[in-house]
């Protein structure tokens, strides 16, 4: 069984994913398989390079901070940069899924845009992690010291939470602690499990 776990920025996905982890599942985590992709694959750097420039590049490493400025500098520029990282993305994750499958019943796949990246197409379940939107900007303030300004700009090109409710299989509501969270994790988790394998 093929399971997406999805959510907003500062939702508290990464969180489940971790406990998810420490369960004994493997998660691949479709932000690091894009990363290693923009800077193993030859011809979406090449393409990269075309669309944002030379200094998307220092050396052979990622600048991440100029693809974030010119990648949501506009929709036009979002949709260019997901149109290059997205198909190579997906089709490594479904190959990674398959090889994960041999060894266990079940494989977590955690991506902030599983829906817009189509990810979901090629799982079985999605589980939402949601909270409010308030609770959502304070954290990321908290992490990532961006302003409120910075953070509402960059929820503005995803899917809306009450959108990906009504996308979503299972949801999660990540508005109290880490605690509860954790609860209502594996009480998820046990769900899963006692699915075995079931599909759509």
């Amino acid at each position: 069984m093929k399971i997406g776990i999805t959510g907003g920025i500062g939702s508290g996905k990464s969180h489940v994913s971790k406990i998810i982890e420490e369960a004994g599942y493997k998660v691949l985590n479709a932000d690091d398989i894009a990363k290693q992709i923009m800077v193993e694959d030859e011809s979406v750097r090449g393409l990269i390079v075309s669309a944002f420039g030379n200094d998307s590049y220092l050396d052979t490493e990622l600048n991440r901070s100029h693809i974030a400025s010119k990648a949501f500098s506009s929709v036009e520029n979002l949709l260019k940069l997901n149109s290059i990282v997205h198909p190579p993305m997906v089709y490594e994750i479904n190959e990674l899924m398959k090889t994960e499958l041999e060894k266990s019943k079940m494989v977590f796949v955690e991506a902030a845009l599983i829906f817009e990246a189509e990810v979901d197409e090629i799982l079985d379940h999605v589980l939402l992690v949601t909270a409010d939107e308030t609770t959502r900007i304070s954290r990321i303030m908290k992490r990532d010291n961006l302003s409120d300004a910075e953070i509402r700009d960059r929820m503005k090109y995803q899917i809306p939470e009450n959108e990906k409710e009504n996308l979503a299989d299972f949801t999660i509501k990540n508005n109290s602690t880490l605690a509860d969270l954790e609860m209502k994790t594996k009480m998820f988790l046990t769900v899963f499990e006692s699915m075995g394998g079931m599909q759509k």
